[in-house]
């Protein structure tokens, strides 16, 4: 019998699956969560971008030049924490952020007993217009239809 080494255990998260109406009844505190985390993503991209270009100014930096650019710097980690905590949040959920500043999420269910995704969409009228599984490439979007509308298959998916 041939043994694993150690620390080389193969590890199973197991996520929580939703039902499209689940999804939908949650919607407004999924859209506020997502909305905090473009506003912290774009707000930390915005300081950032703001010590750089104070960084790269011509010329030796003065002592007050040297001070703004640490507080853009600061301010910016400040905006990362915020925008951590608001991820954290949704994911323990297991909610997954698709492309955050485009305000776009992951949340999974079960269809054809295999995991798949609805794409909640923060900036549509109908924020759950489009699926996809998790085998499909990223950029891909399935119209939801009255199948992926249907009752959970299962509750949890390993």
């Amino acid at each position: 019998m041939k043994r694993q080494p150690k620390g080389a255990k193969e590890r199973t998260q197991t996520i929580q699956v939703w039902t499209y109406e689940q999804a939908l009844a949650a919607a407004p505190y999924i859209s506020s969560i997502v909305r905090s985390l473009r506003e912290h993503a774009l707000e930390a991209l915005t300081h950032y971008h703001r010590a750089k270009r104070i960084a790269n100014r011509p010329g030796r930096p003065d002592r007050q030049t040297i001070i703004t650019q640490q507080e853009a710097e600061k301010e910016a980690r400040r905006a990362d924490e915020r925008f951590r905590d608001a991820l954290d949040e949704l994911q323990e959920m297991d909610i997954y952020t698709l492309e955050p500043i485009q305000g776009q999420a992951l949340i999974p269910f079960v269809h054809n007993d295999q995991l798949a995704w609805f794409i909640f969409d923060l900036f549509d009228a109908q924020p759950f217009r489009f699926w996809r599984f998790q085998s499909d490439p990223e950029d891909t979007r399935r119209p939801i239809t009255s199948m992926q509308k249907g009752a959970s298959e299962a509750s949890q998916i390993v």
